[in-house]
């Protein structure tokens, strides 16, 4: 077993109009790469890490710009899987102020969506690897993704890897035959590690957090020790669970924590109150990034894993794109209480 860790899951085309334009303004798109498990992965090659994202892409010339796409930020690709007709694409309106973002999604019949059992030999690609990856995007997109999902996990837990998932629950994209609730417990099941949001936990397995209100931003950080127990007794192996902490005023205004439960200790974070947010997108993604970064680099100091977390997620905010572009020293900057801002020179 070496140390490198491997995510798994769909990378789409991201095409947004310049600035906060609406869609029906546009006359260009930004064209970038984003998704889910691709994020976290360029987030753990930013703080040095050795990773490899595992996907499903076309052999065609999208396809080429995406692998180069992620090439360019260190992440690997050469257990990539090539097939399939097309890149999903998925087409983003930044919202503003009081005006929310949009996505529309246009990633029916995308190559992964057509994967199926048997196409990836995970055996060979946790070989060197002692950490894997997932999120609940994965075994929402088809019946195959699920079904590679679920081997991938049983692959790794027999292979003695740690196993995280976010439980990012996506309401439009269960659409293949059965709920999130029916396919999410078993591949659960095999996981060590899990962060969700405010209302995952809600939406995937019915546990609430007491007296919360996340349309309303009423989101208290330790009624959150209770989806975190609840979860635990559901999901014995379970021995790391987070959520993140988010406070919607608008679309440009958001309050910013998150909180770790671990074997019984229950953590909270540092609270961020970001007021001109850049781009949020990816900002679940460059959590788990900072968390799984954390878990490694500071080994049974969880307080300031889930502060690195907290405090890499908040930075995201002040970038475009789904990536977090940031490296660990300015992260630790931002944990040690330097929020100013300053030019660095």
């Amino acid at each position: 077993m070496g140390n490198r860790i491997v995510t798994f899951g769909e990378i789409m085309l991201r095409l947004s109009p310049p600035g906060f334009q609406r869609f029906p303004q546009a006359r260009s798109f930004d064209a970038i790469y984003g998704g889910g498990e691709a994020n976290v992965a360029v987030s753990l090659a930013n703080y040095g890490l050795p990773v490899d994202f595992v996907t499903r892409i076309p052999e065609n010339d999208v396809g080429e710009a995406c692998i180069a796409y992620l090439r360019q930020y260190g992440v690997g690709i050469d257990k990539i899987v090539r097939g399939g007709e097309r890149l999903g694409i998925y087409f983003l309106e930044i919202g503003s102020m009081q005006r929310g973002s949009k996505v529309v999604y246009d990633r029916a019949h995308s190559a992964i969506s057509t994967i199926e059992a048997g196409m990836v030999d995970w055996h060979a690609v946790f070989a060197d690897a002692d950490w894997f990856h997932w999120t609940g995007i994965t075994p929402a997109i088809s019946a195959g993704t699920a079904e590679v999902c679920l081997e991938a996990v049983q692959t790794a837990r027999e292979m003695g890897l740690t196993v995280s998932c976010d439980l990012n629950y996506r309401k439009n994209l269960w659409k293949w035959g059965k709920k999130a609730g029916d396919v999410m417990p078993e591949i659960v099941r095999y996981c060590d590690v899990a962060i969700g949001n405010e209302e995952d936990a809600d939406k995937v397995f019915g546990i609430k957090a007491p007296e919360s209100d996340v349309i309303a931003g009423k989101v208290e950080a330790e009624k959150y020790q209770y989806v975190c127990d609840t979860l635990a007794e559901r999901f014995p192996s379970l021995k790391t669970i987070a959520v993140t902490l988010r406070g919607s005023l608008s679309a440009s205004h958001n309050t910013w924590s998150g909180v770790l439960w671990h074997q019984g200790d229950f953590y909270e974070g540092p609270h961020f109150d970001i007021t001109h947010i850049v781009d949020r997108v990816g900002g679940g993604d460059s959590f788990m990034g900072g968390l799984i970064y954390g878990l490694r680099a500071y080994g049974e100091d969880y307080q300031r894993a889930l502060n690195f977390a907290v405090a890499a997620s908040c930075l995201k905010h002040s970038i475009f794109g789904d990536f977090n572009l940031v490296s660990a020293s300015e992260v630790e900057k931002l944990m040690g209480g330097d929020v100013s801002g300053r030019v660095s020179r």
